[in-house]
C-alpha cells in the first residue's frame, strides 16, 4: 500500500532534522519537510491552509480553538520553547527602572496576540502586578488573525514603514516587547537596555516556582486531512518525538561536539538538573503548566472568545505522553 504523502512546513530546527533528512519516518506516511521561518509558515496556513502539517503560533491556534470549528487539529509537539524576562527592552531615558514603572509608559509589540508578548505580560501581571491595562500599547504589524480585544485596552498601530526599534531608539515608545533582541540592542546603543540584566536567574526561578517553560509554537495538522485519516495524529506524533530523541541522543555525544558551543557539556547538564532527563518536553501532561498559563493569560488579555481547556489543542489520540525510550526509529 503506497504512503501517504503530506507537507511538514516547520523551522530548521535541530529537534526536528531527523524528520527533514528522513533519518525518521512516520509510520505510513510519506513526508515532504519544507523549511521556513515560523512568521511565513503562519501567514500561508492562517491565510491560506497551504500545508497539510505546520508549526503553529500557540497563542493564534488557542483563539481559532475558541471561536468554534477550527481549521486545524493539534499535536502536543512543540518545536519552539523559550523563556521571556530577557526580552523586554527599555530607553534609559525612561525612567523605568523596575516592573512597576512600566504602568502609564507606552510599549511597543510587534503583534499583540503574539505568544510571546502573551506570555510576557502574563508575567508582568502575575509575577509584578503590572496589567495590560495600565499601559499604551503601540503595535508593529497587521495582525494575522482577527480576535478580540478588551474595551478598556488602549492600542494603537505604529506609522506604516516605522520600526518598533526606530520608535524605542527615538523614545516615541517607553519599552519593547517583542520574542528577538531588537537591532539597536544588538548593535550595543547603550540607552538601550533589558529591564532585567539578570534575566537568566530570573528565569530559572520562575521555573523552579511555576514549572512552566514558555511554550511559543505547536505543530497543527490541516483539518481536512485529520478528518480523511485520523490515523496520521498518533503516528506525526510519535515521529517528533523519535526525531527530538535522535538530538538529544547527537546532543550528548560529546566527544565530539554536534552544537557550535564551546562549553556544550555544562549546559546540557545545568539544563538537564534544572528541567530533567527530558529537557525539552512534548505531550500535554509534561507541559500542562505552560499550557494553562498560556491559555489563561490569552483569556484574561482578551484573545479568546471563551475558555479553552488544554485538551481541547489536541487530538484524542495524542492525549498520552510518550515517555523517552518509547520514540519508534524506523
Amino acid at each position: 500500500m503506497a504512503k501517504l504523502r503530506l507537507t511538514l512546513a516547520c523551522g530548521p530546527y535541530d529537534r526536528t532534522q531527523a524528520l527533514r533528512d528522513g533519518t525518521v519516518r512516520p509510520d505510513g506516511i510519506e513526508l515532504t519537510y519544507l523549511a521556513r521561518q515560523p512568521a511565513e509558515i503562519f501567514w500561508r496556513m492562517l491565510q491560506y491552509q497551504e500545508f497539510d502539517v505546520a508549526e503553529m503560533s500557540l497563542s493564534n491556534f488557542a483563539t481559532l480553538v475558541s471561536r468554534g470549528d477550527p481549521p486545524f487539529v493539534g499535536l502536543p509537539v512543540f518545536p519552539s520553547r523559550g523563556f521571556r524576562h530577557g526580552y523586554i527592552f527599555i530607553h534609559t531615558d525612561s525612567g523605568i527602572r523596575q516592573p512597576a514603572d512600566l504602568a502609564g509608559k507606552r510599549g511597543g509589540v510587534p503583534e499583540y496576540s503574539q505568544t510571546a508578548a502573551v506570555y510576557i505580560r502574563g508575567l508582568l501581571q502575575h509575577d509584578y502586578g503590572v496589567p495590560p491595562t495600565s499601559i499604551e500599547w503601540v503595535q508593529g504589524r497587521a495582525d494575522r488573525l482577527e480576535h478580540p480585544l478588551p474595551p478598556d485596552l488602549r492600542l494603537q498601530h505604529a506609522p506604516p514603514g516605522v520600526q518598533l526599534n526606530d520608535l524605542l531608539d527615538r523614545r516615541e515608545i517607553d519599552f519593547l516587547i517583542t520574542a528577538n533582541n531588537p537591532v539597536s540592542f544588538r548593535r550595543g546603543l547603550p540607552h538601550i537596555q533589558r529591564l532585567f540584566p539578570d534575566y537568566k536567574a530570573r528565569e530559572q526561578d520562575y521555573y523552579r516556582r511555576t514549572r512552566i517553560f514558555p511554550i511559543m509554537h505547536l505543530v497543527v495538522i490541516r483539518r481536512d486531512v485529520y478528518e480523511r485519516d485520523p490515523w496520521v495524529a498518533l503516528s506525526l506524533y510519535q515521529a517528533f518525538c523519535a526525531a527530538k530523541e535522535r538530538c538529544y541522543r547527537l546532543l550528548e555525544e560529546t566527544g565530539s561536539l554536534k552544537a557550535t558551543l564551546a562549553w556544550l557539556q555544562p549546559a546540557l547538564e545545568e539544563e538537564k538538573a534544572l528541567l530533567g532527563p527530558d529537557w525539552w518536553p512534548y505531550g500535554l501532561e509534561a507541559s500542562r503548566p505552560a499550557i494553562e498559563a498560556l491559555l489563561q493569560y490569552a483569556w484574561e488579555q482578551g484573545l479568546l472568545y471563551r475558555p479553552v481547556a488544554p485538551e481541547e489543542l489536541f487530538a484524542p489520540s495524542t492525549l498520552r505522553d510518550i515517555p523517552l525510550g518509547e520514540g519508534q526509529f524506523v
